[in-house]
């Protein structure tokens, strides 16, 4: 059943808006999130990103909600499909001649099938000097396991990730979405874009190597300087943190659930008092952050029993006019009737030719000059061949004879 109708922002596509990348043209041909992700943040803030899909389609594509394509329309929004069979001679000389006019070209096969297919980075750099090459896959283009499949979930294992997530007594814990992925075509994007502004200033093309693996390891920041110097390898903690306290998730009297961090002093403080207990701020266990994290677990228990005894509404309202860093757990369904949400626009939606009205978040980050902008809804399988081919230069009598052959769709 689809969820109730709320009055999130309507999102018109206008197919000649400009943003800030307008003119870089990129050719996509990774499948699944990674790429994808990567490809959505240059499309959206106005490069042209070329889809280059076999005839079977983007992987992606088939990964359905509720029957429906969603994962696609997300992160397809923005961007043009093109189905070349590059089996095919004929296929691959099209290619080639996309690659003639390009900017950046993204690739996720496994490391040494690009080569094999005659589109190694030697080739495409040596016919197109000032392209960015991104390729992307699980553990990166050299090392043992650059051969291994590289998909996000056991990356996610891999990177030290799971066995930082969840609760002590339970096993490690993989993340509910494609974060690898995620982070990584964020990642990318950065690279992308760095390498872009490198050959505007003098700069040639390039190869950017992004693994799935590099970019997850980075964001659990100083945990190998920590193991390093003290030997100690950080355990889970479930929703607690080992460098500061209390930090936690609690249930109130209406089932409901409320998050909590006390990282400062001050904010220890004001936890303190408003529940009812000032003793704790000059009681020794309580009283130093390292105190409180060593007992952290009596202070769960304390605060617990506090906002058990209080609808979460009220609790939370007692917390912010303290002062309190404290907060509501949300899902999706209250995110999209949060008044702040509303306001900042956070989700919108937009009009799709399939499937009506689609909900989505927002284009992100936000530029005060130069935002992103809104141009096409997510392609149907081929449906910029024509007009991309004759872009390039192909006639019609051309892409006539390649659909014949069975090169192009």
């Amino acid at each position: 059943m689809a969820g109730a109708q709320s009055d999130t922002p309507a999102i018109h596509f206008s197919p000649d808006a400009v943003g800030p990348l307008s003119g870089v043209k990129v050719l996509d041909l990774s499948r699944l999130v990674a790429g994808n992700m990567l490809s959505l943040q240059l499309a959206d803030f106005g490069a042209e990103v070329t889809k280059v899909e076999p005839p079977e389609g983007d992987s992606l594509r088939a990964w359905l909600d509720g029957g429906e394509p969603l994962f696609w329309k997300n992160y397809s929004r923005n961007k043009r499909s093109v189905v070349l069979n590059l089996r095919n001679e004929r296929a691959r000389g099209a290619l080639w001649r996309l690659i003639d006019d390009a900017d950046a070209f993204i690739e996720n096969y496994r490391p040494g099938t690009l080569e094999k297919m005659g589109f190694g980075p030697d080739l495409l750099l040596a016919r197109n000097p000032r392209l960015i090459v991104v390729r992307v896959s699980g553990y990166g283009q050299s090392g043992p396991y650059a051969q291994l499949p590289g998909f996000g979930t056991l990356v996610e294992a891999m990177s030290g990730l799971a066995a930082r997530s969840g609760f002590p007594d339970r096993e490690p814990l993989l993340p509910p979405l494609a974060l690898a992925d995620m982070i990584a075509g964020l990642s990318g994007a950065m690279a992308a874009v760095t390498a872009l502004f490198a050959r505007e200033h003098g700069a040639q093309g390039q190869v950017i190597d992004l693994s799935l693996l590099e970019p997850l390891v980075s964001i659990l920041g100083p945990e190998a300087a920590i193991y390093r110097r003290t030997g100690q390898v950080r355990q889970r903690s479930g929703n607690g943190i080992s460098i500061s306290a209390p930090r936690n998730i609690y249930r109130c009297a209406d089932g409901k659930y409320a998050a909590l961090s006390g990282s400062t002093a001050t904010t220890a403080r004001r936890i303190f008092e408003t529940i009812g207990r000032p003793d704790m701020v000059s009681d020794p266990r309580f009283a130093s952050n390292d105190a409180r994290v060593k007992n952290r677990t009596l202070i769960d228990e304390i605060i617990g029993g506090w906002f058990a005894a209080r609808n979460r509404a009220d609790a939370l309202a007692e917390m912010q006019t303290a002062g309190v860093t404290a907060g509501p757990v949300y899902d999706v369904a209250d995110g999209l009737t949060d008044p702040h949400f509303r306001a900042r626009q956070v989700f919108v939606e937009v009009e799709d030719p399939e499937l009506g009205r689609v909900a989505m978040p927002n284009i992100v980050p936000r530029l005060s000059a130069t935002p992103g902008v809104w141009r096409r809804p997510a392609p149907a399988l081929g449906e910029h061949t024509d007009e991309v081919l004759a872009e390039a230069g192909f006639s019609a009598d051309e892409i006539a004879a390649l659909r014949k052959e069975g090169a192009c769709a």
